[in-house]
């Protein structure tokens, strides 16, 4: 078996007793069954991932994944491919938005080199997995061969394996790529059918003529590559990102290690996209962290079938809103193994209407 066939085969459903028994012992927590919303929803996704009633959330990790695009020379984008590179060496310097987020909730910040048009220095907090020095342009050919879209999912579940073997309770997933709006578009309109138009948003500040270029564009990709919406390898190869296929297999490889996923915006969750593809069964190990101002990321939500823990209004990327969302895990873990139940704290539970009264 390959190693991707073997990370697809080690992905056990969800412990059911586990999560039974973690919402026996919310509803009788020293609270209103159900008042704390999602939290008590994602503590009992928690206790199946973890296959115990009483998840922890303690080891946090954002891999933050890097690599250039072809489909830059197209003038989709508003900055330069420089900007790839030198965002990297900012985030390992520790200045980037993904820092500060991860700094706050305790998380630590590996950058993963998948694909940037650089050689960079071995150092502390990176990971070199470059499968090339960035994609081809997809709106000339494809974007990839199969063989590299493999091996860009193979290399985010080793990316995963190496933290996860240094302590990772949680993942959070996040990016750096510029220009790499273009293709997570263009995975979304494949996948779900909506036209180009209705799910291209500006990137990072397209003008008007800058976005009908990249609807352009990515309507002629589609029209070339002809994408089966099933196979996930085969978009991925056709119109994908090194980056985004390593975030793909970093889902992947997680959820074949039983930790949950916090996946960030619109570029993570099209790679979220095709990792279900690949390993239908790693859908429930994710938690999608927030929605995207992107109005591609709502189609595929929508697809996932997932609801958002957050809508702040962000499309920063680089893995910032999984980074609040593994703290918002951390706290419902807390909640259910550190709160009290009616029992416990001597508190008397709920009664029904007119219980005790005669007559009633």
């Amino acid at each position: 078996m390959t190693t991707l066939e073997q990370a697809i085969a080690r992905v056990r459903p969800l412990c059911t007793s586990s999560m039974e028994e973690a919402r026996r012992r919310q509803d009788s927590l020293t609270k209103p069954k159900g008042s704390l919303g999602k939290l008590e929803d994602l503590s009992v996704q928690l206790a199946g991932i973890q296959r115990t009633a009483r998840p922890v959330i303690r080891h946090k990790v954002i891999l933050t994944m890097a690599g250039d695009h072809g489909v830059v020379d197209e003038g989709v984008a508003l900055y330069p491919r420089e900007v790839t590179v030198q965002q990297v060496l900012n985030f390992l310097g520790g200045g980037g938005g993904v820092n500060v987020l991860a700094r706050h909730v305790g998380a630590r910040v590996v950058l993963v080199d998948m694909g940037v048009a650089h050689d960079f220095e071995p150092r502390e907090g990176l990971q070199v997995r470059k499968i090339a020095r960035g994609t081809a342009n997809l709106f000339r050919g494809p974007a990839m061969t199969a063989e590299q879209a493999v091996r860009s999912l193979e290399e985010g579940i080793a990316a995963v394996e190496e933290e996860a073997a240094k302590g990772m309770d949680i993942l959070g997933t996040g990016e750096m790529g510029i220009g790499n709006t273009t293709p997570s578009t263009a995975i979304a309109c494949a996948v779900t059918g909506v036209p180009v138009p209705l799910a291209t948003g500006r990137g990072a500040g397209l003008t008007d003529e800058g976005l009908k270029r990249k609807i352009a564009v990515i309507e002629g990709a589609l029209a070339l590559h002809s994408p089966d919406p099933r196979d996930g390898i085969g978009i991925l190869s056709k119109v994908g990102g090194f980056e985004i296929g390593g975030i793909a297999g970093a889902v992947i490889g997680a959820a074949s290690l039983g930790i949950p996923v916090a996946v960030d915006g619109f570029i993570s969750t099209a790679a979220a996209v095709i990792a279900v593809l690949v390993c239908p069964a790693c859908r429930d190990y994710m938690i999608c962290s927030h929605k995207s101002v992107e109005i591609g990321h709502e189609h595929l939500l929508r697809f996932l079938e997932a609801e958002p823990l957050l809508d702040l209004g962000m499309r920063l990327g680089e893995g910032t809103g999984a980074a609040l969302a593994m703290s918002l895990a951390e706290a419902a873990s807390k909640v259910l193994r550190e709160m009290a139940t009616f029992e416990s704290a001597g508190v008397s539970g709920p009664v029904e209407p007119g219980a005790g009264v005669p007559g009633a």
